[in-house]
């Protein structure tokens, strides 16, 4: 069964780690194709979101997007959004929830995202 909405991208977080989910079911199929393409990649940026998704050290692989892409909604909450690259193309995007230490991929794609290219 391929995830959807809401469902957790693995099983649930161990002690001190972060709930990864999908914040739409959009993201959960480029996930999947993302998954397809790179699976050792995912498996990494999946790792980073668990354990790390605010580092204090931003690399040009993973860091805080800029301008209006820096902030995202889910659910009527404003979250900083933070992005991995996957593959040379491919990109996580996901926001930040803090206060319920959620991580929410609300982009996920084997495409370089147009929404950078401006």
């Amino acid at each position: 069964m391929s995830p959807k909405r809401g469902d957790r991208a693995a099983p649930p977080p161990g002690e001190g780690e972060w709930d990864v989910r999908f914040a739409t079911g959009e993201a959960a199929k480029g996930w999947e194709q993302l998954s397809a393409q790179a699976p050792g990649n995912t498996c990494a940026a999946w790792v980073l979101m668990r354990t790390d998704p605010v580092p204090v050290t931003r690399t040009e692989r993973h860091h805080r997007l800029k301008g209006e892409l820096a902030h995202g909604t889910h659910r009527g909450v404003a979250m900083d959004r933070w992005q991995i690259e996957v593959t040379a193309g491919g990109r996580i995007w996901y926001l930040v929830d803090t206060e319920r230490r959620t991580v929410w991929i609300d982009y996920a794609s084997t495409s370089h995202p147009k929404a950078t290219d401006r």
